[in-house]
């Protein structure tokens, strides 16, 4: 039972210089900084738990989403947890259909990744007071609560609320199965920390190295700056992980893979109706956190498209293997051609960071989203008055 009225809602700008060593590296995005706007709901209750959430970004801009979390705040404090969730359709309208803010919206843009920071915070909360990991909380839920979390606007001329009752009831079969499964096996993986854009041709030896001794059998490589270096990396790649390794190629019948940028539930709805993507990316925090993320397994699973979660970038990993576990469990049902993207970064500053083995996701066990940082890496790393940042800055 959820309990508390929201007290207070804070937001911080945390950035990590990734840029340093080129963490991230691609070739739109050569130097980011690994980034999030770091939300802490609090309420009156006497548990004393707070909720966290965050929106990934890239360093510059940060401040820009802290702005539009402080603005959509209004909608947040002096709310009791309770009502929120019991309408959590409604509220989810209330951040996303303000009449003024969605003018720089609408549920896209800085707005909607404070929207997604914001709600990832109230799941969080709303998860540590039932006592279950995120995933656990969705997969336990009645089919018709689930579904009352969604907002089925724009999207009903490919997915209905009534059809999408009918998938989770079908993915009542087996459910319990599946959860056993996952939990004995873990959700399997790829890496995309081998081959960042910027790395050089020794780094990226070595990582591949250390990979394959790790259990790592599906790489990801970062193409697009040069097409021959492309070709030259990719064979590089190639020679390091062997014939039998999985890596992302077109003439291998391997299609197109997107999603980790689009905006929201309608553009997904129409990429899946031009048939436009073989794998869909959704991501944790740039759709409209969970509420959103659920309408599009949903129209995935409809529309027969695996999904294979973006997850490149601080807390993503965290975060996305609550959906893709639950996906599996109550929505897909299926593993076939699906992987969650990792990255190995950062996974020090949470306070329950992933774990990996045999190159899979180990379904978490502690309540919550697993969004919440550790104290002393939100305060180190706070821009621009954070230790790190007042050293980097100060350097001519």
């Amino acid at each position: 039972m959820v309990r508390g009225r929201v007290t207070g809602l804070a937001v911080s700008d945390v950035r990590f210089p990734t840029s340093l060593g080129h963490h991230g590296s691609d070739a739109m995005h050569p130097d980011p900084d690994y980034s999030a706007a770091y939300v802490v709901i609090e309420t009156d209750a006497r548990d004393g738990l707070k909720g966290y959430g965050l929106t990934f970004t890239l360093g510059k801009g940060t401040e820009v989403v802290v702005c539009a979390v402080n603005a959509l705040s209004i909608h947040v404090v002096n709310k009791d947890l309770e009502e929120i969730v019991s309408d959590f359709r409604g509220f989810y309208r209330q951040l996303t259909s303000d009449g003024q803010l969605r003018w720089i919206g609408p549920e896209k843009g800085a707005v909607h990744l404070a929207t997604a920071a914001v709600l990832n915070a109230v799941w969080d909360l709303w998860a540590k007071q039932e006592g279950k990991p995120l995933w656990k909380l969705l997969v336990d839920m009645d089919p018709k609560q689930l579904l009352s979390c969604i907002d089925f606007r724009y999207i009903t001329d490919a997915l209905t609320e009534e059809e999408a009752h009918e998938i989770l009831q079908n993915g009542l079969l087996g459910k319990k199965k599946r959860e056993e499964q996952v939990l004995k096996h873990g959700y399997p993986a790829y890496t995309t920390s081998c081959a960042w854009l910027g790395y050089p041709d020794q780094q990226l030896k070595q990582l591949c190295t250390d990979a394959l001794k790790d259990g790592w059998t599906r790489f990801k490589v970062k193409v697009g700056a040069d097409l021959q270096d492309d070709i030259r990396r990719c064979r590089l790649i190639r020679e390091m992980i062997g014939p039998d390794k999985t890596l992302a190629l077109a003439p291998l019948g391997i299609g197109v893979a997107t999603g980790e940028q689009c905006h929201n539930r309608v553009i997904f709805k129409q990429l899946l109706q031009a048939k436009a993507l073989s794998y869909l990316q959704i991501d944790s925090c740039r759709l409209g956190s969970v509420n959103e993320n659920l309408s599009v397994l949903l129209m995935a699973k409809k529309f027969q498209i695996p999904v294979c979660p973006h997850a490149g970038g601080v807390g993503l990993c965290e975060l996305v293997q609550h959906l893709i576990i639950f996906d599996y469990i109550s929505v897909s049902g299926s593993l076939e051609n699906r992987m969650c993207e990792y990255v190995d970064h950062l996974h020090e500053h949470f306070k329950y960071p992933v774990v990996i083995q045999n190159a899979s996701y180990v379904p978490p066990q502690n309540a919550g989203y697993s969004t919440e940082m550790k104290e002393d890496s939100a305060r180190k790393y706070q821009f621009p008055q954070g230790e790190v940042w007042q050293k980097l800055l100060s350097k001519p």
